[in-house]
């Protein structure tokens, strides 16, 4: 009974011991499953190891890259719009500079355009001493580092840098002042950035306006002006070397302060050109022996007036293109700075050139030296309004010849009359007598002027240069006079020059351009009849010219203002039109400026300086009459003011009775000319009469004191019947 229980009890501690043997067993052969090696499972052991190896790496590299991108996304957009800011500059009308203005901050930055701005020996050298695999890489340039490295490694010392030039320009447009592994790492993200958004011309042209060049220079342009004093469109080899070698070290190699360091740097370019077969040793030999300049030119300031008021005027515009031709500009302000220096102290000189045809600006000069305080440089005196003395005479005698109750070779009084209180005189204090109407004007004597505007009216004087494009600025609340004729009113010399451009246009003026537009919506505005803007243009040719010049040669006007205080002269061939002031811009009198001495020089000294063989006025146009005194119709021979017509009775005053004023005449000419005849009727007046048609004679009035006319073609004619007495009755009548 006792022994069962006991042998139960044994067995069971012997499968306890057994059980715990055997995990034990299992244990120690895990252990050495993992620990040492071969056995059953070693091959699913170390796959499951690489596995989470694996997944590590791929996970770390997830990381890496989704940081990386974060870290790019971070940098933000390019900076393109701040780079490409840029200098304002003005250039002429074929795109050479007139004037730069720099940047806000100082700096000069001038737009460059490779292909037109650049002298391509030194795209070459740049290109192959700096990226000689521009065209091909994508920013970055892998053989370039790598060679870098090598030539670091192999020779102690950097012998051509690693970066590409789109490195560069990343580097240039966020400039760090730390070179560092980051830095680097940042300008190659750049680069590509840059590859992808820009061509290569686009990235080559930003890199030519933003490299450095030293002190406030920044760009090829900036600097070739600066330091070599013209365009980098025609450069030496030398030349060349030492733009391509200033931008490594700006500030070191200034020319203007460090020479020497920029002429040994220039020459380590021309050395590194030789061996790389891009410079022969002959002609790398002559560069170095050119020596650098070691002084720092100021930027080209031409036409400042007309580049000032194109800068005030134009927003937003890098390059603002302008009318003038700079070689005429760079030859007229010299002449006016040395002819305001001959005449005296605080004496200014304005010039200006226009083109006839285009109404465009050629040149302006709107002072004689735009830095001489002294004469007042700054003010443009081309825009400033002054009395005009005599040049409006010739409006007033082509408006009589418009209205055809005289001719150049009518014969006129010069002798003392009085209009009222109003009694003009000559500029010598004499009288001429009886002279022809064309020499009245060539000599500018006053009185015919005065007789000739009292019969035209300066109501439609002032009107008529308004309507072709003239500002006259006359005292507040003040109406036109005759008083005007003598300079009693206010213009331009811009303004003067436009109006004399249309009697070269025969009777139109076209509204001056200085600004270079995308779209030229100017009309041309009506001065004159074609007749009779020809016929004084042809009377001023014969205006007695300065001393030593020719006659014959230009049509021109002198005008000399109350007390001495403006001296002008404007004049004009088939081609273009000049106009000069001389003065005191403060408006005080300078005894003996008289506009024949002083201006008309100037004038004809400009028209030599053109470098243009002067172009003939146009031919007379179809119906001019010309024709000597003793050839011209009677009424026309001489001229009676309205006020002392002789009459032999008493006959009524002549007057047109039909066609009446402003009234509409239908013409049909699909029945032959004689059907298509216009009649005109008269009432009053002395026979012989003339019939005038836009200043053209149409033939007398027959004893029935009428005549059937041909009439002109579609549009407004004026028609003037004149008598023996010289009596005159106009109509303005529209034909259609």
């Amino acid at each position: 009974m006792t022994d069962a229980p006991i042998s139960t009890r044994h067995s069971g501690a012997v499968r306890s011991t057994e059980l715990r043997c055997a995990i034990a067993r299992l244990r120690i052969s895990r252990f050495r499953v993992w620990s040492f090696g071969p056995s059953r499972n070693d091959n699913s052991g170390v796959q499951g190891r690489g596995h989470r190896l694996l997944s590590a790496a791929a996970l770390t590299l997830i990381l890496a890259i989704i940081t990386f991108v974060g870290w790019v996304y971070a940098l933000g957009p390019l900076p393109l719009d701040e780079s490409r800011q840029v200098s304002t500059t003005i250039v002429d009308r074929n795109g050479k500079l007139l004037r730069a203005y720099a940047m806000a901050d100082g700096r000069w930055r001038l737009p460059v355009d490779a292909n037109t701005n650049v002298d391509p020996i030194y795209l070459k050298l740049l290109l192959a001493y700096e990226d000689q695999r521009f065209y091909a890489h994508d920013g970055i340039d892998p053989l370039a580092l790598g060679r870098a490295a090598l030539q670091l490694g192999t020779r102690g010392q950097i012998v051509s840098g690693g970066s590409t030039i789109t490195m560069q320009l990343a580097r240039l447009m966020e400039p760090r002042r730390q070179r560092s592994l980051y830095a680097k790492l940042r300008q190659m993200v750049r680069a590509i950035e840059i590859e992808r958004t820009l061509g290569k011309s686009e990235i080559l042209d930003l890199y030519l306006a933003l490299a450095p060049y030293g002190g406030n220079l920044e760009g090829i342009r900036a600097a070739s002006i600066a330091y070599l004093g013209k365009e980098p469109k025609r450069l030496s080899l030398a030349e060349a070397a030492l733009l391509v070698a200033l931008p490594q070290s700006p500030e070191t190699r200034r020319l203007d302060r460090y020479p020497d360091a920029a002429l040994k740097a220039r020459d380590r370019v021309l050395d590194r050109m030789v061996e790389e077969h891009v410079v022969s040793p002959e002609d790398a030999k002559q560069a170095k022996a050119v020596p650098v300049p070691k002084l720092r030119k100021p930027m080209p300031i031409l036409a400042p007036h007309a580049s000032d008021t194109a800068f005030a005027t134009v927003k937003d515009t890098p390059v603002i293109k302008l009318t003038l031709d700079a070689n005429l500009q760079k030859v007229l302000e010299p002449l006016a700075r040395d002819r305001a220096v001959a005449l005296g102290p605080n004496i200014s000189v304005g010039i200006i050139v226009v083109d006839n045809e285009s109404g465009d600006v050629l040149a302006r000069v709107g002072s004689a030296d735009y830095f001489d305080e002294s004469r007042a440089g700054q003010v443009d005196m081309t825009r400033a309004i002054r009395s005009p003395g005599s040049t409006l005479k010739p409006f007033i005698y082509g408006l009589a010849f418009e209205d055809g109750f005289v001719h150049p070779d009518s014969l006129i009084d010069d002798r003392p009359v009085r209009f009222g209180s109003y009694a003009p005189e000559n500029f010598d204090m004499t009288f001429q007598g009886t002279v022809p109407v064309k020499k009245a004007l060539q000599l500018s004597l006053n009185v015919p002027a005065i007789v000739l505007l009292d019969r035209v009216g300066a109501s439609r004087l002032a009107s008529r240069l308004r309507q072709a494009g003239g500002n006259l600025v006359l005292p507040k609340d003040e109406a036109p006079g005759l008083a005007m004729g003598l300079g009693g009113v206010g213009v331009t010399l811009q303004d003067l020059a436009q109006l004399y451009a249309g009697f070269a246009r025969l009777g139109t003026t076209k509204p001056l351009r200085e600004v270079v537009a995308a779209k030229d919506d100017r009309d041309p505005l009506r001065l004159l009849d074609q007749v009779a803007a020809w016929q004084v243009g042809n009377v001023l040719l014969g205006t007695p010219p300065p001393e030593n010049a020719a006659h014959n040669r230009i049509a021109f006007k002198t005008g000399t203002s109350y007390g001495y205080r403006d001296a002008w002269s404007v004049g004009f061939d088939g081609r273009m039109t000049i106009g000069v002031w001389v003065g005191r811009p403060d408006g005080a009198p300078v005894p003996g400026l008289i506009g024949r001495v002083a201006a008309a020089p100037i004038l004809f000294d400009a028209f030599a300086r053109t470098g243009k063989t002067l172009t003939p006025l146009p031919k007379p146009p179809k119906g001019t009459l010309v024709a000597s005194n003793a050839k011209l119709p009677l009424p026309l021979r001489r001229f009676r003011p309205v006020g002392e017509l002789v009459r032999s009775g008493g006959e009524q005053a002549l007057h047109i009775q039909f066609p009446l004023n402003g009234s509409r005449i239908d013409v049909d000419r699909s029945a032959g000319s004689e059907a298509a005849a216009m009649p005109v009727k008269v009432a009053g007046g002395v026979l012989p009469m003339t019939v005038m048609v836009n200043g053209t004679a149409r033939g007398e009035i027959d004893g029935r004191r009428q005549r059937l006319i041909d009439p002109p073609g579609p549009g407004f004619a004026r028609l003037t019947v004149i008598d023996a007495t010289g009596a005159a009755d106009t109509v303005v009548i529209r034909i259609q």
